[in-house]
């Protein structure tokens, strides 16, 4: 390949990778240190990029030559967050799930789906104590800290103010974005088998805190079926306004999804692959992009839509959840 196809090619992928408000031009400049002049010369193939500049480049945008070069080496490249077993490893998470839904929201014309296996952890974070719950939980059973190993849930000792207020701007933001979410009847029990092994392993040291944590989901699974209703996502005990981002809610009773979060961004797409419980790889690989929504949309043409139509079927469904975290009130009633 020649310099000049190559650096084009390079150049007009890069286009791809920004916000339609940014200019490529400004952030080559911003980023190589050079006059606006000497990014508009590279970037028209008139002044070659060095060794050295192709790797600053590759690596704010997190670029894979492989693809680019035509090395056909069948390589992915991913990019994310991993477990770096520090004291802050969780308010580190929680930041950077904010950072990413922020990029998300900078983008004029947004879409995000979300193919859960879990509820999304949004929705967790508007009732304190869930929140609460939701956080003690991840720190102890997923990320092992170790000052929390003897400790049982109370809810009114592990408040974590600062993650707390972290989870609540994740919410605000996340109403902010359009998105698609396929859900399966299963995705409720995860959140309510947590709650019951920790009462079972003395976790939750008082059955009037489980009572209230299943109250809270019970209230968490009502806000959601509101949306559906509306078809548009905003705060618990608010209202829609006209930035809320619209909400479709599709159910699928044969697939129980793996929490793959997809985007597209300005036409551009990414597809985030959940791994060790709570973490996540993104990709902008094309190839592995187009394989991904194409199979979410024959997933998507195999469910049934219940949000804002098919009030039947939305009733059923949400019925069901609801039918489910009420055996377990029902359950503590006898112990309380």
């Amino acid at each position: 390949m020649h310099d000049f196809d190559f650096q084009q090619r390079f150049f007009d992928h890069l286009k791809t990778l920004i916000p339609s408000h940014k200019s490529l031009v400004h952030e080559i400049s911003d980023l190589l240190n050079i006059s606006l002049d000497s990014a508009y010369r590279r970037i028209r193939g008139e002044k070659v990029i060095n060794l050295n500049e192709i790797r600053k480049i590759c690596e704010y945008f997190q670029l894979s030559l492989d693809q680019l070069l035509n090395l056909n080496t069948k390589a992915i490249l991913f990019h994310g967050k991993l477990n770096d077993s520090g004291p802050n490893r969780f308010q580190v998470w929680l930041e950077d799930m904010l950072l990413q839904l922020e990029m998300v929201n900078r983008y004029t014309d947004k879409h995000v789906y979300f193919l859960l296996k879990d509820i999304p952890p949004f929705y967790h974070f508007y009732h304190p104590e869930l929140a609460a719950f939701k956080f003690f939980f991840w720190m102890k059973s997923i990320l092992h800290y170790e000052e929390l190993k003897d400790q049982a849930f109370n809810p009114s000792i592990h408040r974590y103010p600062n993650l707390y207020h972290l989870g609540l701007q994740i919410a605000k933001l996340y109403n902010l974005i359009p998105c698609t979410e396929i859900w399966n009847p299963d995705n409720i029990q995860t959140t309510l088998r947590q709650i019951e092994l920790y009462e079972e392993m003395g976790n939750i040291g008082r059955p009037e805190d489980a009572k209230l944590l299943y109250q809270q989901v019970l209230e968490m699974i009502e806000h959601i079926e509101k949306q559906a209703e509306l078809g548009v996502k905003f705060e618990m005990y608010g209202q829609p306004s006209e930035d809320s981002g619209s909400f479709r809610l599709l159910t699928n009773q044969f697939i129980l999804g793996d929490n793959t979060f997809m985007a597209e961004l300005d036409g551009q797409r990414i597809t985030y692959l959940n791994h060790s419980v709570i973490y996540f790889l993104g990709s902008f690989d094309p190839n592995l992009n187009d394989t991904m929504f194409k199979s979410l949309n024959n997933l998507i043409k195999k469910s049934t839509l219940i949000s804002s139509v098919g009030e039947k079927e939305r009733h059923r469904f949400f019925r069901s959840m609801k039918s489910q975290i009420g055996d377990k009130l029902k359950r503590l009633e006898t112990i309380l």
